[in-house]
C-alpha cells in the first residue's frame, strides 16, 4: 500500500515493519505499480481474444506446489465469500493488463493462463450482480484448482501472518492551530532507479536519491528535510496530531478527515529511501518508555508531555515516506497495492512475489490476532512488503480505521496458503 506499505507495525511498533518499504533493498505494499491504475476499479472489466495477448518469457518461482482438492482446505465451506465477486473481477481487470517482460517488476500471475477464467466471469452473468455464496463457490470451483504452497522441504509452508490497514487523520490544507504536522507529495527532485533494468538478479529492487552535480547521493532525511524550508516538498495536507501522522506513514497510505467533513486519500506516492528506525525503540533506549508498552496510544500520550521533543522523537527514523492525494470514491475499496488493484478489507494479501505471483488468488488458513479462532477465507495475493519474505509470509489487510487498526496490530500469527490456479493451465506460472 506500500507499498508501501509496513505491518505487525503496530504490534511492536515499531520494532520493524513490512507493507511499506523504507529501505533501498526491496519493493513495496505500495511501490508505484506498472501499467494503468487510476480509476480501475470503476472501469468494466474487458477480456481480450487469447490470441491477441502478448506473451513473454516464463518467470521462475521458488514456491514449491502440491495438487490439492477443495476439500483439503480447512474452512472453505464455511468462507461467506462476502465482497469475493467484487475483488474477483478487479483482481481480473489486473489480470487483463498487458505485461511489459520487465524484471524490474514484480513478478505477476501470468495473464493468460487466467484469460479463459476471466471470460467465463464476464459470460456468467455473474458480474453483473453480486452472486451469493452458493453460485460464486460453484464457479470457483469449476474454473480453479487449488494448490498447496509447500517449503524446500516438501511440507506444507506454514509462516507468520501479520496485518496492516488504512488509518484515518484529522487534517488541513492550511496550516492553523493544531494543524502543524506536514504529510508531503514526492518531491521533484526524486530520484528511483530501477536496479532490476541493469541486473536481473535484482528486480523489484530500487534505490532512492538526488542528483547533486553529476553524482547520485543518498535522499534528504527526515531530519534534513524538516530542519530546512528549502528542502521541503509541497504539502498536501497538515494533521493535527503527529503521531498519528507518523503511523499513517508506516502504513504507507491512510485517509485524512478535512474540516468541512470531506475525506481524501493519502496514497503512497514514494519514500526517500532511507532505513526505518522505530520510535518506539528510540524511546526504550532513551528511558522514556519501556519496549514493551510502545503502543500507539503510549507514544501519543509521551508526546503530549514532552511537545518540545516530538520533532526529535520522529526525527530518530530517517526514513519519509511522500504521498498523492486521491479521491474516496468507494469506501469499501483501499488503497492500491503493489498490484495497481485497490485492495478490500480481509481480502487482500501482501505476499512474496518470490513464491507467489501478484494477481493470484488464495486461500488462507490462519487464526485472529492473539487467538486460537480460525481465520480461513480466500483472498487476493495483490500486495508486498519490505518484511513480507519466504514461502507462506503473508500480510493481512484488515480495512480502515480503528478497528481494523486493533486487528492489525495485534495480528502475528501462523499461517498456510493454496493457491487457487486455472484448471487448464497446470501448475502455477509467472510472467
Amino acid at each position: 500500500m506500500k507499498r508501501i506499505l509496513l505491518s505487525s507495525c503496530l504490534l511492536a511498533l515499531l520494532a520493524a515493519c513490512s507493507t511499506v518499504s523504507l529501505t533501498p533493498e526491496t519493493g513495496t505494499g505500495a511501490e508505484s505499480p506498472a501499467g494503468p491504475s487510476v480509476g480501475i476499479a470503476e472501469q468494466p472489466l474487458r477480456v481480450p481474444a487469447l490470441e491477441s495477448m502478448r506473451d513473454t518469457p516464463a518467470r521462475a518461482l521458488a514456491g514449491k506446489y502440491r495438487q490439492a482438492s477443495w476439500a483439503s482446505m480447512p474452512g472453505w465451506a464455511n468462507d461467506d465469500l462476502e465482497h469475493v465477486w467484487k475483488a474477483f473481477i478487479n483482481n481480473c481487470k489486473g489480470l487483463m493488463r498487458p505485461v511489459s517482460g520487465s524484471l524490474a517488476q514484480q513478478a505477476r500471475a501470468t495473464p493468460r493462463a487466467w484469460q479463459p477464467v476471466c471470460a467465463a466471469a464476464v459470460q456468467s452473468g455473474l458480474a453483473a450482480a453480486n452472486p451469493g455464496p452458493g453460485a460464486l463457490r460453484q464457479f470457483l470451483q469449476t474454473h480453479l484448482q487449488p494448490w498447496h504452497l509447500l517449503d524446500a522441504s516438501g511440507k506444507a509452508a506454514r509462516n507468520t501472518v501479520t496485518g496492516y490497514y488504512e488509518p484515518l487523520v484529522h487534517a488541513s490544507r492550511k496550516r492553523e492551530g493544531d494543524y502543524q504536522w506536514p504529510l508531503y507529495a514526492a518531491p521533484a527532485d526524486l530520484l528511483t532507479i530501477d536496479l532490476g533494468t541493469v541486473y536481473p538478479e535484482l528486480a523489484g529492487k530500487r534505490v532512492r536519491g538526488k542528483l547533486v552535480g553529476k553524482r547520485v547521493v543518498p535522499y534528504d532525511t527526515r531530519a534534513e528535510i524538516a530542519a530546512s524550508e528549502s528542502r521541503q516538498p509541497p504539502v498536501i495536507v497538515w494533521a493535527s496530531d503527529p503521531v498519528e501522522a507518523f503511523f499513517l506513514q508506516i502504513q504507507g497510505s491512510g485517509r485524512a478527515l478535512l474540516p468541512d467533513g470531506s475525506v481524501l486519500r493519502l496514497a503512497y506516492a514514494d519514500h526517500n529511501g532511507r532505513p526505518y528506525v522505530s520510535i518506539g525503540q528510540w524511546l526504550a533506549k532513551k528511558g522514556e518508555l519501556p519496549l514493551a508498552q510502545a503502543s500507539m496510544q503510549n507514544i501519543k500520550a509521551w508526546a503530549r508531555k514532552n511537545p518540545s521533543r516530538v520533532q526529535e522523537l520522529l526525527n530518530a527514523n530517517p526514513a519519509m515516506v511522500f504521498f498523492n492525494e486521491e479521491a474516496v470514491t468507494d469506501p469499501e475499496l483501499g488503497p492500491r497495492g503493489a498490484y495497481g488493484i485497490p485492495l478490500i478489507g480481509q481480502r487482500s494479501v501482501a505476499v512474496d512475489t518470490t513464491f507467489v505471483p501478484l494477481g493470484a488468488p488464495l486461500f488462507l488458513s490462519t487464526t485472529y490476532p492473539a487467538s486460537s479462532q480460525p481465520l480461513q477465507r480466500l483472498v487476493f495475493a495483490q500486495d508486498t512488503g519490505a518484511a513480507i519474505k519466504g514461502a507462506g509470509r503473508t500480510d493481512f489487510y484488515w480495512g480502515f480505521g480503528d478497528e481494523a487498526g486493533a486487528m492489525a496490530g495485534r495480528m502475528k500469527q501462523q499461517g498456510e496458503t493454496w493457491l487457487l490456479w486455472p484448471k487448464q493451465a497446470g501448475a502455477p506460472s509467472a510472467r
